[in-house]
């Protein structure tokens, strides 16, 4: 699991075919943390296996199959393309973000970016992706732990308020209106929101095996 919270931004240096989808290079910006091959990277909030020994730069090889590159931003890459970096939480991690898996929801796309008294910026997924957003909750975009700070579910969009930190120290602060980006829901509305729509009664769906809600003590 990850936090949301960006310890480094890095650029892609090079994607290669491969029988499976591409090997992917990024080459971290002023990133102490050094991985183990195996190790688990969140690359624009998508966990992505270290391929191979870190080069000797830094840089670190990922290999990224064909489903990941058509369900997240990361087909988009090209040479150059600037990328979020997170390695995963440990249990003595800070849990300053919020629970985040780098399990990618839907790509969504950047409405419009606002740049006046408070910078912020509007996406629009996919419509069903909406019944997991709840104002004043959790959001991930890119990678980045966030707060939706307005939501507008019949329109279909969600905004997020961006600080100075995140525009400075994440992908974030070059967003632009067109950009796709990698959304993942908060776990704990996910999970809400599929339990109420399988299993509760009168739901289409039936229900778990074991004793029914109604007959329980």
């Amino acid at each position: 699991m990850f936090t949301g919270l960006i310890q480094a931004m890095g650029v892609v240096s090079d994607l290669s075919p491969t029988p499976t989808g591409v090997r992917l290079r990024v080459r971290p910006h002023h990133w102490a943390h050094r991985p183990a091959p195996g190790d688990s990277i969140a690359v624009s909030g998508c966990c992505l296996t270290v391929a191979a020994e870190p080069a000797a730069d830094g840089t670190l090889d990922f290999d990224v199959i064909h489903e990941s590159l058509r369900r997240t931003i990361l087909g988009d890459l090209r040479p150059g393309s600037m990328v979020n970096l997170e390695h995963a939480a440990t249990p003595h991690t800070l849990l300053g973000g919020h629970v985040v898996q780098g399990h990618i929801d839907a790509v969504g796309v950047i409405d419009r970016v606002s740049t006046g008294q408070e910078w912020r910026i509007r996406v629009r997924p996919h419509a069903e992706f909406m019944q997991f957003i709840t104002p004043k909750g959790s959001i991930t975009i890119d990678g980045v732990s966030l707060t939706v700070a307005a939501a507008d579910p019949a329109q279909g969009w969600f905004e997020v308020a961006l600080i100075p930190t995140t525009l400075e120290k994440t992908t974030l602060g070059q967003a632009a209106a067109g950009q796709r980006c990698n959304l993942e829901s908060d776990i704990m509305a996910r999970t809400i929101v599929h339990w109420l729509r399988h299993y509760t009664l009168g739901s289409a769906q039936s229900t778990p095996p074991g004793p029914s809600i109604a007959g329980s003590a």
